[in-house]
């Protein structure tokens, strides 16, 4: 039995887990995303990736998900929710996944739960979009609704340019995701959070008004003030994550707002400057979790 199953893109950067799981004796096996495949009926009911009977693991965590056809994307949420409802542990759950992924579903979800996140209007048509981009001041951030580390977000100030992104948009039957901008002096918070309690923290600086360490942006390792920290447990525990990043913004408004929770998150940057074994303490954390499910079954 493979203790756990790690699941990633090819190209992922799993090497770090498995060293982790090895130096910490849990049995660590990497799969990809793209090797899972599912068998109903007969005398085995099971998925698979590979060799590797992902039934007969102890816990599945995910890593680097990314894009895919529609297909694929249904399928493999398909899979693990049927390995959850199996009585596996899975982290992130699927339900989290879903969620977080989802910006205009991770909005409502934040909204919901008393967190104060931007206006944001969410629509189809040119003439909807244009309305939202009066409402909201005529500066708003144009988010793809899919998509991580702030590739393809644009910010829009200029009423044509507005004008030309829309009717785009329309044109290719795209959802518009309009987001008031708010100012932030070019920096915002990146909390891991970890079961009930926040890992790490550092401080985001960007190359412009994006923070994303992906575009350019840098790190430095705080320790989050107590009302960041609660927002971040609140923000991952209202979509339902074990593992999460949480940004959280502070703006030139006065008030303090969750952008987004990111459920499978990365830690790289994260661990290079505040020089914690981010990888042990999460792999630890996930052990003990699932030990105590099954305790619980």
């Amino acid at each position: 039995m493979h203790a756990i199953a790690l699941i990633e893109n090819e190209g992922g950067l799993a090497s770090d887990m498995r060293l982790a799981a090895g130096e910490m004796g849990l049995g660590l096996t990497t799969v990809r995303w793209s090797e899972l495949s599912a068998l109903v009926g007969g005398d085995a009911d099971q998925v698979r990736a590979g060799d590797v009977v992902l039934n007969d693991c102890d816990v599945v965590v995910l890593r680097t998900m990314r894009a895919g056809t529609f297909e694929q994307i249904f399928f493999r949420m398909d899979v693990l929710h049927r390995l959850e409802a199996a009585g596996m542990t899975v982290v992130n759950r699927p339900l989290a996944i879903e969620i977080s992924v989802d910006k205009y579903r991770s909005l409502a979800t934040l909204h919901k739960a008393g967190l104060t996140t931007p206006q944001t209007f969410v629509c189809q048509k040119y003439v909807d979009a244009m309305a939202a981009f009066d409402a909201l001041g005529r500066d708003i951030v144009l988010k793809p609704l899919f998509g991580s580390q702030g590739f393809g977000v644009t910010r829009i100030s200029d009423r044509v340019m507005a004008q030309r992104a829309f009717s785009q948009l329309d044109r290719m039957g795209q959802v518009a995701y309009v987001q008031q901008f708010i100012a932030h002096g070019q920096t915002d918070l990146r909390l891991l959070v970890v079961g009930d309690a926040v890992m790490a923290s550092m401080r985001r600086y960007g190359v412009d008004w994006r923070t994303n360490i992906a575009l350019g942006g840098e790190g430095q390792a705080v320790k989050a003030d107590a009302e960041s920290e609660d927002m971040a447990l609140r923000a991952a525990r209202a979509c339902g994550a074990l593992v999460a990043g949480v940004d959280i913004l502070n703006g030139e408004d006065g008030h303090r707002y969750v952008l987004e929770v990111n459920a499978i998150p990365g830690w790289q940057k994260l661990a290079e400057v505040t020089g914690f074994d981010i990888t042990r303490r999460v792999l630890a954390h996930i052990a003990e979790y699932a030990q105590k499910r099954q305790v619980h079954v």
